[in-house]
């Protein structure tokens, strides 16, 4: 029996690379199932795919599995946009009629649908053709439990959530602080906070949910799915955990990667005794922040690698190479030449975290990051930037116990004093009993997601299941 199934990611990196990456391991794991799987493919008018997207697809295209592309036309931009998830909520929402056109002509029967989880507009589409669909959920399983209970909350609630007395009660999960809810949700007059709440309620409406996380990095929030607890009626799609999804592609030291400055560097330093700063694809900061920073690491006496990005350019929305000279003290570098580096560009993230002299990481807490880190074992420092990063830090730091926390001053830009960095890394990188009881955490877990993969483990019984549900 063949089973067809058509996917619709998201154009970024952080979405579309994890869906094909998900694709890859969904046939993998399924390979005594025939499966065939067709991306529709968009992009923004003014950016193309990322290099790790691309070189994804090229993997896949040369594969031999069954995957295949097509292009759907471009639309307009929405005007007026309040925010990223406005922007991609509605402009999946344009895609109505290319999607139906497509559904209609494709030639084999479409067994099941599956979708970024700002496409839930798209969701009647396929119930047209009496297509089930699936949501791609490329956040934490808490992340989801939150949205799900958005609408309940949305009438609860009736004051913004940053002006909530106490903690803001999700069942079945330790209550989050007012100052930890994700971005999106922090202005209710927003579309952004409205579509969130739109997506929550959508989100039943899907056959299953598939998330990028794993059973034993977030039980308790697995346990509060299982008894419906984060829906009113307790009743919601099957949700299937099958991470961790990465894409480790640059990893392995060919001969081009080799070449690198900053991986050289690392070559010649004691194991385990580098700490990293990376703040993900859209992660800069500005002069203040930057020199602050500097002050931090100076003054911790660790040793560190530091990729640092300035601000973006014109219409271009990435961050763009730092000037080392316009943003670093004045003496910096040449202070700090023999224990740290600046690498004023893009890094091999995967490389650099399976690096064996790298014993810590700053992260903006992208989840991505976050895996990634876990994978590789790499404990971390929290300082979340923007989306739902705040409330990963809450589960980095208090649940999971896998990161230091710093203080972290979100009315400003989210802003850390020089002080608070330095403390930090000391607390981490040092012989605290914290940097124990992280290390160690960090260490379970790098076992625990790494068997769930393995035959037997929770995601690959997952990704089995799921491939048996989608057909029926």
């Amino acid at each position: 029996m063949q089973i067809s199934l058509v996917f619709f990611p998201a154009w970024s990196a952080g979405h579309l690379t994890s869906m094909l990456e998900f694709s890859k391991l969904l046939l993998t794991t399924n390979a005594d199932v025939n499966i065939s799987i067709t991306f529709l493919l968009i992009k923004l008018p003014y950016r193309t795919f990322s290099s790790a997207s691309l070189a994804s697809m090229e993997s896949l295209s040369s594969s031999g599995l069954q995957v295949h592309f097509h292009q759907l036309p471009e639309v307009d931009l929405p005007e007026n946009s309040d925010g990223p998830e406005d922007t991609a909520s509605t402009y999946f929402q344009l895609y109505t009629p290319h999607v139906r056109a497509f559904l209609s002509s494709h030639p084999n029967p479409v067994s099941a649908f599956l979708i970024d989880f700002f496409a839930t507009s798209l969701i009647y589409v396929a119930t047209e053709f009496s297509v089930p669909t699936f949501v791609y959920f490329t956040s934490t399983a808490l992340m989801l439990g939150l949205n799900l209970h958005l609408p309940f909350l949305e009438k609860k609630i009736g004051v913004e959530f940053g002006q909530v007395e106490g903690e803001v009660e999700i069942p079945g999960v330790v209550s989050v602080p007012p100052g930890s809810m994700p971005t999106p949700l922090m202005d209710k007059k927003s579309r952004n906070y409205t579509w969130f709440v739109y997506h929550g309620r959508q989100f039943r409406e899907a056959k299953g949910i598939v998330v990028n996380s794993v059973a034993e990095l977030e039980p308790g929030v697995l346990s509060a799915m299982a008894e419906g607890r984060f829906v009113e009626g307790g009743i919601m799609p099957t949700v299937y955990l099958v991470g961790p999804i990465l894409s480790l592609a640059d990893k392995g030291g060919g001969s081009s990667s080799r070449n690198d400055e900053c991986l050289v560097w690392l070559d010649e330093q004691p194991k385990g005794s580098v700490l990293f700063l990376c703040f993900g694809s859209m992660g800069w900061f500005g002069v203040h922040q930057v020199r602050e920073m500097a002050t931090g690491l100076e003054q911790s006496g660790h040793r560190f690698l530091w990729s640092l990005r300035s601000m973006p350019a014109g219409d271009n929305h990435q961050p763009t190479d730092a000037n080392l000279d316009e943003v670093l003290p004045e003496g910096f570098l040449e202070r700090t030449k023999d224990r740290g580096m600046v690498w004023p560009s893009w890094v091999p993230q995967v490389e650099v975290l399976s690096h064996a002299s790298v014993g810590g990481f700053v992260t903006h807490c992208g989840w991505n990051s976050v895996l990634e880190s876990l994978w590789f074992g790499v404990p971390m420092i929290a300082w979340p930037q923007y989306a739902e990063q705040h409330l990963n830090e809450v589960e980095l730091v208090r649940d999971m116990g896998v990161a230091v926390g710093m203080e972290v001053d979100r009315k400003c830009g989210n802003f850390v004093t020089a002080a608070e960095l330095e403390r930090g890394v000391r607390c981490l990188m040092g012989e605290s009993e914290e940097s124990r009881r992280v290390r160690a955490k960090v260490a379970d877990m790098k076992v625990a997601i790494r068997n769930a993969l393995k035959e037997g483990g929770s995601s690959y019984t997952n990704l089995k299941k799921l491939a048996k549900d989608s057909c029926c």
